[in-house]
């Protein structure tokens, strides 16, 4: 299932706010339309007949964000197999192809899953790297999420029928939190918090807007994201919520492009006393021999 247009989200307050038509736009690569959408939906189900684990598209539009705005950049070869195969990094010299995954039928099908998994990248890099103040501007980033419960209320009695009631049906922006969550914790040390408080809380503040995504809206339901005039299935507080964290992956990408990647610490042995032996084996006093 593909995702519909949603309603224009209420833009967090700010100050000194330009209209975004009075904004010059710069040119945002194309996104994944619907007919793509759907076409990689219909990928991740055949590369599920293969792997039970293959996730969702909303969950991999997560997950894609996270890695984006991760501290370091990751490559393909280290960040594909944690989230279509067992984890392990691919050996996979810069610049060289990937080889084939496991979860695809072949070099083929790999391609054009690359081919829509990069038109999507681009376009959300794209779209982190632009100035926007409000969340209705047309360059602003929107992630592919999803509210499933908005389409199910959609459907007809006899359509909610044959799905059986055993289903637990995500809230709004749930899924897509999920996999931007299962990022940030398979490299925890790329997400460690930075030394500096004010930047620590920045983090933390930003990474708790995409974790109140991840729980479930118990809210009343008061608005439907999946149509305009379908039945209420989000409350206003998650459609609040999921603005909020919009401006969080905002703030993560500018955040650690400002720090740049972590800078290891080199740890130098201590060196002997100047009348302790020589670690050469001489047998003579290090500051007869090697400290001379």
């Amino acid at each position: 299932m593909t995702a519909p247009v949603q309603p224009p989200i209420p833009a967090a307050p700010t100050e000194d706010v330009t209209p975004a038509s009075a904004l010059a736009s710069p040119a945002i690569p194309a996104g994944l339309g619907p007919d793509e959408l759907e076409e990689i939906d219909n990928l991740l189900d055949d590369l599920r007949s293969r792997g039970e684990e293959i996730p969702q598209w909303e969950f991999c539009d997560g997950f894609m964000t996270a890695v984006i705005c991760s501290r370091r950049p990751i490559p393909p070869a280290e960040y594909l197999p944690m989230l279509l195969g067992d984890g392990a990094e691919l050996d996979v010299a810069a610049g060289a192809p990937l080889p084939l995954l496991p979860a695809f039928a072949d070099a083929a099908q790999q391609a054009r899953f690359m081919e829509l998994w990069d038109r999507r990248w681009n376009e959300i890099v794209a779209q982190l790297d632009t100035d926007v103040k409000t969340l209705d501007d047309d360059r602003t980033f929107q992630p592919e999420a999803m509210d499933m419960r908005g389409a199910v209320a959609s459907l007809t009695d006899e359509q909610r029928a044959e799905m059986g009631d055993d289903q637990e049906i995500p809230s709004f922006g749930q899924v897509w939190a999920l996999g931007f969550m299962f990022a940030v914790e398979n490299w925890p040390e790329d997400w460690a918090a930075p030394r500096d408080k004010e930047a620590a809380k920045w983090l933390d503040d930003a990474l708790d807007s995409i974790v109140a995504l991840t729980e479930d809206d118990t809210g009343k339901p008061e608005v439907c994201m999946f149509s305009e005039d379908g039945p209420p299935s989000t409350s206003q507080a998650r459609v609040e919520a999921f603005g909020e964290a919009i401006w969080a992956v905002y703030d993560l990408r500018q955040l650690w492009k400002s720090m740049g990647p972590r800078v290891e610490t080199v740890r130098k042995a201590p060196e002997p006393g100047r009348n302790d032996p020589c670690h050469c084996g001489s047998g003579k006093k290090f500051k007869k021999c090697h400290g001379a």
